[in-house]
């Protein structure tokens, strides 16, 4: 039986089509964008595979969309093969799916969990300007230096090479000029809504922790690494601790994947839109294979790979 390291992306990959591929493949998998529709109050897989683009890039749509087709795409490739999963991790929304990977959380209320969060955060953004920006090439002491110079915060260490930063909408505008001139090989500004993973998300961080206390939360059956600490969460009581704060916190995702290494998995599947953590895998460390399962021929190829 393979093992597996399990990964889950976060808002930003989603796409206009998502999952339409699969349902048709598979129609029974219509099931969980149905589940997900009546929990959210609104048709989810047409706007996942219709759109319009700015419907979908809403946050509340979007964490929502992406956490479908994240469940959808690893409970398929679950039922039609043997496998074990050893560990999960999650890149900021992505951590619910990994939670409810680990049976953590229900379908239902990740779905809710999800919405809510989407919503919050998406106010907070409106009540304050701000932004991000990806820098390639620089080390992380130059970057911190430069958020402390301009009074921003990092909110991504993605990859030995690759870290976000984010903040006020003046000091993110400051950040090219000053990184390229200490050495960055790039530093381009992200089109999202608003500074995610700093203290201007506090506002949402609060609230979120109030929404919590009455989501059922149940101890992990295998790992899951926290985007806050970088380290597996030891219990519910420590994720429901946790969750709110990763709203605000840098998500630590070289540390998560570098924790989840040790603990013997064959292979590494990120399971959802796109391919961008498998690819910071391979960029961080080279030890095992890392893919992605993100539509029907990629789910053919992972199946493949496992012998199914």
């Amino acid at each position: 039986m393979k093992k597996l390291l399990v990964m889950f992306p976060g808002q930003g990959a989603q796409a206009v089509g998502m999952g339409k591929d699969v349902v048709e493949q598979v129609p029974e998998s219509q099931r969980w964008f149905d589940r997900a529709s009546e929990a959210l109050g609104f048709d989810l897989a047409q706007v996942c595979f219709a759109g319009p683009e700015e419907e979908l890039t809403r946050s509340d749509r979007a964490q929502p969309a992406i956490f479908v087709l994240s469940v959808l795409t690893y409970e398929l490739l679950r039922e039609r093969s043997e496998v074990e999963c050893v560990a999960a991790g999650g890149l900021s929304s992505g951590e619910w799916a990994a939670l409810y990977a680990a049976g953590v959380v229900s379908f239902e209320d990740a779905i809710r969990v999800l919405k809510k969060r989407g919503e919050l955060m998406q106010q907070a953004c409106e009540a304050e300007e701000g932004g991000m920006v990806s820098i390639i090439g620089l080390d992380v002491e130059n970057i911190e230096a430069i958020c402390a110079d301009v009074g921003i915060e990092v909110a991504n260490y993605n990859s030995p090479g690759q870290t976000v930063v984010s903040g006020a909408a003046a000091g993110c505008a400051r950040v090219p000029e000053l990184a390229k001139a200490a050495g960055a090989k790039l530093a381009v500004p992200l089109s999202v809504a608003g500074a995610f993973h700093s203290k201007l998300m506090a506002p949402a961080e609060q609230a979120f922790a109030e929404f919590l206390q009455d989501i059922e939360l149940k101890e992990p059956s295998f790992p899951v690494f926290s985007n806050v600490t970088g380290a597996a969460h030891v219990d519910a009581a420590s994720i429901r601790e946790a969750m709110p704060k990763q709203i605000t916190s840098p998500v630590r995702w070289v540390e998560n994947y570098q924790g989840m290494l040790p603990l013997g998995a064959d292979l590494a599947l990120e399971f959802g839109p796109g391919k961008v953590l498998s690819g910071l895998a391979k960029r961080i460390d080279k030890s095992i294979q890392a893919s992605s399962v993100s539509d029907f021929n990629t789910l053919e190829k992972a199946l493949a790979s496992l012998g199914a």
